[in-house]
């Protein structure tokens, strides 16, 4: 063992395997004749989308075509991105974002809907059990005008696709019941988003035909989602009507509550296709519900109305499909990579099919975060996940304390999670402690903690993170003097606003972050342009509060360095938002570094930019901090930062 300077140790763990291998999401698992299917995102492909499958007793393959990405822009998040009927595969292309049916992982795929030149966008499918139709959200630019539906696309590609249900802002989730004659989905109006109010509707679905529909739940203060019907044919939702999202039942008109208790039993809908649960051949569900930071697996028997905890490894797992007794699932935990994971109840058999990370280094370099509680502003008590330096190899000196880098995650309704993630491991195993702060705002701790945010947003986010912050240095668990902030998206923003309003932090870096909080309620897409409503109140009514939450009107109260990564893509928040704020940064004449990415959206997905990013940021905390750099790390050039 070595001592060194935290900071400067040497790790097996590259930018290079952050970028290749340590986001690699693996989501919407399916299940059809016993051949499981699933979507993953390879970054060491620009990012591409492709379905693969593994038959029964066979390694897995690729479904989707090279020159072919899954991936769906509606919302521009997307999700949902493929269906499944049989052997056929129906999924959105990103390129052209019309649909296609690939009726073998051999065939060629063909395009069912008209081309629109990406005008018009498709997601959450479902097929009709005669194979007919796909009805799915349709969202539809037009001559600046966006409209979102609900969509009956003829499998065949012999007809275009005709609208059955509107006069909503936004809809989401709708499934048909086993026999097809039913149709359930849910809708929401500005200015909410769906974790703040939506409805879930049935209605008939007779040739390509929705009849009257009926209201089951939801309202204003309500959010409903993942509607899902049994195969007996009765209704299941998920609802916060009591502060929590649990799981209910309508049957004959009368709804249930399945399992209260105070737990998450789903998430807040930023992407189509979550699936928190799933209905097993005996009646028994399946499904995933949060408590502290954790996502467990768990079977519910709607009868007994008991929950049994699965005696599984995992932790955390994020979507779940079953067909029979077998189950599909995506879980990890701390030390093990997000997979995705077979479970036969018949056979007890456990199988992972497909990792979404190589863990090519010994065990004892990962450090386990440990669930902390804090006291923050109003008396109130906030989350984080604390992991410590951990590197075998290295020692820091007697009497040092080691860096810290406050996560402040995206959403900002977002939830930082335990789970197997080299991004942190880049860090700690390095020498750096790392805080992921669940903020009031953040999700995992009801409908309450995730309020706390309203009229808020840049002030409890950011009070939260500075108290994580004062929380650890006080314990003596980092430095107080080498304190650093990060975050991507809205925890850009809240990264900027730490380190614009207030001066604890010794650097930071930001993310496609937003730096002008009026320009975002300007120029922002639709699913979110009316976000803020919420989060600082009614533009332009409130134009005053928009101008002092937003870093650019006061960055000559900025007084560290600053890392600024942007995709000049991103229709979220344009990239320039980011120019402002390094034009600002410039003008004071403040250390900053400024990175550019053509080709990037919103969130990051090709692996020579990831990696560059990762080499960049801790080039730029070596300077800043005043360590020497361990491995071939390309040198960042800060300007206005003294030698």
């Amino acid at each position: 063992m070595r001592t060194a300077p935290y900071g400067s140790w040497d790790s097996p763990i590259t930018a290079a395997m952050v970028a290749e291998s340590g986001s690699f999401p693996l989501s919407e698992p399916h299940l059809a004749g016993g051949t499981a299917l699933w979507l993953e995102e390879r970054p060491t492909e620009s990012g591409r989308g492709v379905v693969a499958r593994a038959r029964p007793s066979a390694d897995p393959e690729d479904v989707t075509q090279v020159g072919f990405n899954v991936r769906t822009k509606v919302h521009e998040y997307g999700g949902g991105a493929f269906a499944v009927h049989g052997d056929r595969v129906f999924f959105s292309n990103f390129a052209d974002q019309r649909v296609y049916r690939q009726d073998g992982p051999g065939d060629e795929p063909r395009p069912i809907t008209p081309e629109s030149g990406g005008r018009i966008r498709f997601a959450d499918g479902v097929v009709t059990p005669d194979g007919s139709l796909l009805i799915c959200v349709r969202e539809r630019h037009e001559d600046g005008d966006v409209v979102n539906e609900l969509a009956a696309v003829p499998t065949g590609g012999s007809r275009e696709p005709w609208t059955i249900a509107g006069g909503h802002d936004f809809f989401g989730a709708p499934r048909l019941s086993p026999d097809g004659l039913r149709l359930a989905w849910i809708s929401w109006d500005h200015p909410r988003m769906p974790w703040d109010g939506t409805e879930l509707w049935v209605a008939e679905l007779r040739d390509g035909a929705l009849g009257e529909a009926r209201r089951v739940a939801g309202g204003p203060e309500e959010s409903v989602v993942e509607p899902a019907w049994s195969p007996d044919g009765a209704l299941h939702f998920v609802s916060d009507r009591t502060g929590w999202w649990n799981l209910y039942r309508e049957r004959d008109g009368a709804v249930e509550a399945l399992a209260p208790m105070d737990a998450e039993f789903s998430r807040p809908m930023w992407v189509f296709g979550e699936s928190s649960y799933a209905f097993l051949g005996d009646g028994r569900i399946a499904c995933t519900y949060g408590r502290d930071s954790t996502r467990r697996l768990a079977l519910l028997d709607p009868g007994a109305g008991e929950l049994l905890e699965l005696d599984l490894l995992f932790t955390v797992c994020d979507y779940v499909c079953a067909e029979g007794d077998r189950l599909l699932f995506v879980a990890g935990s701390a030390s093990t990579p997000m997979s995705v994971v077979s479970l036969d109840f018949t056979t007890r058999e456990v199988e992972v099919l497909r990792e979404s990370a190589r863990v090519e280094f010994d065990a004892g370099y990962i450090s386990e975060p440990r669930s902390i509680e804090f006291p923050t502003e109003g008396g109130l008590t906030a989350h984080a996940l604390h992991y410590p330096p951990r590197n075998p190899d290295f020692v820091a000196p007697e009497g040092l304390l080691p860096p810290l880098i406050v996560m402040s995650h995206g959403g900002p309704t977002g939830e930082a999670s335990p789970r197997f993630d080299l991004r942190k491991q880049f860090w700690t195993t390095r020498g750096f402690a790392v805080v992921d702060v669940n903020y009031g705002g953040s999700t995992g701790h009801g409908r309450g903690y995730r309020e706390r945010l309203k009229g808020s947003w840049g002030i409890v986010d950011v009070a939260d993170c500075i108290n994580a912050a004062l929380h650890l240095a006080d314990a003596g668990e980092a430095d107080p003097k080498r304190l650093a902030i990060r975050g991507g998206s809205a925890g850009g923003y809240t990264t900027l606003c730490a380190l614009t309003f207030h001066d604890l932090f010794a650097a930071g870096t930001s993310y496609f972050g937003v730096a002008d909080a009026a320009a975002l309620a300007r120029d922002t897409h639709k699913f979110e342009s009316r976000y803020l409503d919420g989060l600082i109140g009614p533009y332009p009514e409130a134009a005053e509060v928009y101008r002092e939450r937003s870093p650019i009107h006061f960055a000559d109260k900025l007084s560290c360095p600053v890392l600024i990564l942007q995709g000049l893509e991103d229709e979220v928040v344009p990239a320039s938002q980011a120019e402002k704020m390094v034009g600002a940064l410039k003008e004071k004449g403040l250390p900053y570094a400024y990175l550019a990415f053509e080709g990037e959206q919103h969130g990051f997905r090709m692996a020579e930019n990831i990696r560059r990013c990762y080499e960049a940021e801790l080039s730029f905390y070596a300077q800043v901090f005043g360590f020497e750099l361990a491995g071939d790390v390309p040198w960042l050039e800060v300007a206005n930062l003294p030698a």
